[in-house]
């Protein structure tokens, strides 16, 4: 009986899946049943875990926004301050406001006494 030769295609395959499983360890990146495995359950982690980065720096920056914000000012917090930012209409996203935070504190301070200053004056009128 003649010698089968199989052809390339499953090999091709099993190369692709071995190609992407080469940096796990033992078995992992050795064994194709365990890379096919391996593999789905990485695609699955890293789609979830693409969605909680985001969530995980929104945390990061209100964080520091609302630490440099309590710097200043004892009863005023995060949330008060964004409200305020809303209310004047002053577009500046989370991310950039923490950047101002961490960067250059001393403009966070100068939108907050804005802030401040406009809302004092419009206490002051309402009471007259």
């Amino acid at each position: 009986m003649t010698r089968v030769k199989r052809g390339y295609i499953a090999r091709r395959r099993r190369k692709k899946i071995r190609f992407f499983a080469s940096s796990f360890r033992g078995a992992h990146s050795r064994l194709t049943r365990t890379i096919a495995q391996q593999k789905i359950r990485a695609l699955v982690s890293a789609h979830r875990d693409r969605d909680r980065q985001k969530r995980d720096f929104r945390r990061l920056w209100i964080t520091r926004i609302n630490a440099a914000i309590r710097e200043r000012g004892v009863y005023y917090n995060y949330s008060k301050f964004i409200h305020d930012l809303y209310k004047r209409q002053l577009l500046l996203n989370r991310k950039i406001l923490a950047q101002i935070a961490i960067l250059n504190p001393n403009c966070i301070y100068m939108i907050y006494n804005e802030i401040i200053k406009k809302e004092d004056c419009k206490k002051y009128l309402e009471i007259i």
